[in-house]
């Protein structure tokens, strides 16, 4: 399943890149945009976050020891108290949401889980970096996007065939993994000077073999959540 991304001012880069497989096209395109930022936003500001809990679709990577540990050197590089850096039990790419917790049962859920499996795509591989950012965050670019675009198409198209609201649709995603959310709003010129030192960090390899459904909360100033299913990706011919 495929999906046509398109320009939306709410998404960060609002343009897509120009080649979705080209992974240094992806990490061009995202630290340009990123250079083009004057002011760092308070990531936590967001007025379409409930408070309470919501069901979403991601990848996390709780064994990817060699990424943990590229993160944290990253994150000891531009350590500041208007960052609030992700623990490394909580790095993920978030794909979609599902739903508020308080809007889906058990059978729903079920569903989702069930249409999502029976037409989930073949595992496929990532590469992460070099490290970039956005208005509210530090984040590594990952590439290329193509079967996140795809996989991201396939559980939105989960969602609705159990009835749940979902998010936004797979036009305006925008695939990222961040290590850092900005608490402040403040100028973005000494956060993108300490980045771009640190851009010439190898890239890593990640295989990517399911989906975890989680019901996702703020806890302070960090992601917390619990795993309530998966979905394993096909391994393929």
């Amino acid at each position: 399943m495929s999906a046509v991304l398109r320009r939306d001012r709410r998404a960060f880069p609002s343009d897509p890149p120009r080649d979705l497989a080209d992974p240094h096209a992806i990490a061009a395109h995202d630290w340009a945009a990123f250079q083009a930022v004057s002011h760092m936003s308070n990531h936590w500001d967001r007025p379409g976050w409930s408070g309470g809990r919501a069901y979403y679709w991601m990848l996390t990577f709780p064994n990817e020891r060699a990424l943990i540990n590229d993160a944290r050197a990253c994150q000891d590089a531009v350590t500041n108290p208007a960052l609030d850096l992700v623990p490394a039990d909580g790095l993920h790419i978030t794909l979609n949401k599902v739903a508020d917790s308080a809007a889906m049962g058990e059978r729903d859920l079920a569903r989702v889980v069930q249409v999502a499996q029976d037409t989930a795509p073949q595992a496929f591989d990532l590469q992460v970096g070099p490290l970039a950012g956005s208005r509210g965050a530090l984040r590594y670019s990952v590439a290329p996007w193509n079967p996140l675009i795809s996989l991201h198409a396939i559980l939105a198209r989960a969602g609705t065939l159990a009835g749940a609201a979902g998010g936004r649709s797979t036009e305006s995603f925008r695939p990222h993994l961040g290590i850092a959310y900005s608490n402040t709003t403040r100028p973005a010129d000494s956060v993108i000077s300490q980045v771009a030192e640190l851009r010439g960090r190898p890239t890593l390899p990640v295989h990517v073999s399911h989906a975890d459904l989680v019901e996702l909360r703020r806890e302070n100033a960090t992601y917390r959540w619990d795993v309530i299913s998966a979905i394993t990706l096909s391994a393929g011919n």
